[in-house]
């Protein structure tokens, strides 16, 4: 069968991205659903807040880890399928996980796995700038946006410069997907409502 082992990565790579790590790690180690609790969301922020900071980085670690994973798969397999394209339904697996009632979380620590495993020069510009944007705001969320749009204006460069329209044609559409992800997060930082993480917060 024609594009069998392309299928097959594209179906392993969603059951990666659909492992729920913010609701195993609530569940399994501190008896809480973090989809009961903060902003209810299966990820890493969300973490954050409810659980605390040793929670959150697990958490951080495995859903970057499955897009890391997701995104090697073809060279698991053999294949010539670009490693943007087979992290892709990684992502839409951890927005929309089919083992957590297709309710997930924003992906954008497993967008950095991918990244990693496809380009990590990209993924050092879009990294450095969340770090940077969130030691200033304290916001994860704005942090996140900040490091799609800077994301956005360097692969638009690259991709006129190099001539490579994959990447163009990929990380547009996933950092645009992001942005969206977060609007409700971009009303509570107009309103002044915005939580910041534990981790940047002294405890009371």
């Amino acid at each position: 069968m024609p594009y069998l082992t392309e299928i097959i990565i594209i179906i392993i790579s969603y059951l990666l991205g659909s492992i729920p790590f913010a609701l195993l790690v609530g569940k399994l180690g501190y008896k809480v659903d973090v989809r009961e609790h903060g902003s209810g969301n299966l990820g890493t922020t969300n973490t954050f807040r409810v659980l605390g900071k040793k929670a959150g980085t697990i958490v951080l670690l495995g859903d970057m880890g499955k897009g890391l994973v997701a995104a090697l798969l073809p060279l698991l397999f053999g294949s010539e399928m670009s490693l943007l394209l087979a992290g892709i339904p990684a992502i839409i697996g951890h927005s929309y996980p089919i083992f957590a009632k297709f309710k997930g979380g924003k992906s954008v620590a497993t967008s950095a796995g991918i990244l990693l495993a496809a380009f990590p020069w990209f993924f050092v510009v879009v990294v450095g700038t969340f770090i940077v944007t969130l030691l200033i705001s304290k916001m994860v969320s704005l942090s996140s946006m900040a490091a799609s749009v800077v994301g956005l204006v360097t692969v638009v460069a690259y991709g006129i410069i190099a001539k490579d329209w994959l990447p163009l044609i990929v990380i547009v559409p996933l950092a645009l997907f992001i942005i969206i992800k977060h609007r409700s997060n971009w009303q509570r930082i107009r309103a002044g409502t915005e939580p910041k993480v534990p981790l940047f917060q002294k405890r009371k």
